[in-house]
């Protein structure tokens, strides 16, 4: 018997399958929303074969009361666009996906009167900026491009809508996420993201400055479990830091992928090092990581066949991308 019916926006991302198939295990019964912009179908290739999994293919903020159960009684947003370079190319592109659509998904759950135990926002812990301590739920928020801004507007937003429309929200400020079935598009993601793609290609990684840079890496399995246990918990209006709270140097990643290096000069607009305070969360929801970064980094180069396809990236590429960085970021 199916306990509880979820959405899943975003379903055919990197985290958002994730969860997906975290639900299902859980029997949950889940229509998942995507349009492929970003999102790959074979992400949901198990999901699919699953009775308990309605994909619904369309923008999120376009999804109709009669493609889902007004039973639903647990939302995960993860649905949105997340690249720093293109956010400030075009930013309204930003501001549309990760803010405005967020706020009319949630007008959507509140006119059609969804009587949801929980709504779980991804937020982005880029919302922090440039600051490289320990970083509790606290710290002063300094957004440095418009995908951070945007983000957090979304998340506000919804916060806001919580507290005046009596919809039990929480956001989770996600620090570095990686695992099986991340993008290796796009210049500007994620550290781990970009070396894959560079190893796949045969190409030296690019390492700003001394490599000594730190990042806060989450494993995936740890990142929906964090999710789910927010959406069962008690608890409301509450925004969480996730990530392992121990972070690693962007060298020792290097050294685990290749032993091929190439430096270039450091990216203005990000952090030198980022660190989660995860104390909240673990003693609010009772959470913990259990993937450490050697293990989640094993798990990755033991299958870093399935990113086979990844494009190709090329000297030509990295120094396009660091003259639009350079220019962009002041």
């Amino acid at each position: 018997m199916v306990k509880n019916i979820c959405i899943v926006t975003g379903a055919a991302g990197f985290i958002g399958s994730h969860m997906v198939d975290f639900l299902l295990k859980k029997n949950f019964f889940v229509y998942g929303i995507d349009n492929f912009s970003n999102g790959e179908k074979k992400n949901l290739k198990n999901a699919i074969k699953n009775k308990n999994f309605k994909l619904i293919n369309k923008d999120f903020s376009k999804v109709k009361i009669s493609e889902i159960s007004k039973k639903a009684s647990f939302v995960f947003h993860f649905a949105g666009i997340g690249s720093i370079v293109p956010s400030i190319e075009d930013p309204f592109k930003y501001f549309e996906n990760n803010a405005i659509k967020t706020i009319k998904f949630i007008e959507f759950i509140r006119k059609n009167k969804l009587k949801l135990k929980k709504f779980v926002y991804a937020a982005s812990s880029s919302c922090y900026g440039l600051y490289s301590l320990k970083t509790d739920e606290n710290v002063k928020i300094s957004c440095q491009h418009p995908y951070a801004y945007s983000k957090y507007v979304g998340e506000q937003s919804s916060m806001f809508w919580g507290k005046i429309y009596n919809i039990p929200i929480i956001s989770i400020r996600i620090f570095n996420a990686y695992g099986l079935r991340f993008k290796t598009t796009g210049a500007y993601g994620s550290v781990i993201g970009v070396f894959l793609r560079q190893k796949l290609s045969n190409y030296p990684l690019t390492i700003c400055g001394n490599g000594k840079q730190k990042r806060d890496y989450v494993h995936i399995s740890d990142v929906v479990n964090a999710f789910y246990l927010a959406a069962m918990s008690n608890q409301k209006s509450q925004i969480y830091n996730l990530g392992y709270g121990k972070p690693n140097t962007v060298k020792k990643l290097a050294n685990i992928i290749s032993n091929k290096f190439q430096k270039i000069p450091n990216r203005k607009g990000e952090p030198f090092a980022t660190h989660a305070d995860i104390s909240k969360i673990k003693r609010h929801l009772k959470w913990k990581p259990v993937v450490s970064f050697n293990e989640g980094m094993s798990e990755i180069m033991k299958n870093i066949g399935l990113w086979k396809t990844a494009p190709l990236w090329t000297t030509s590429s990295i120094k396009k991308y660091t003259r639009t960085w350079t220019k962009l970021i002041k």
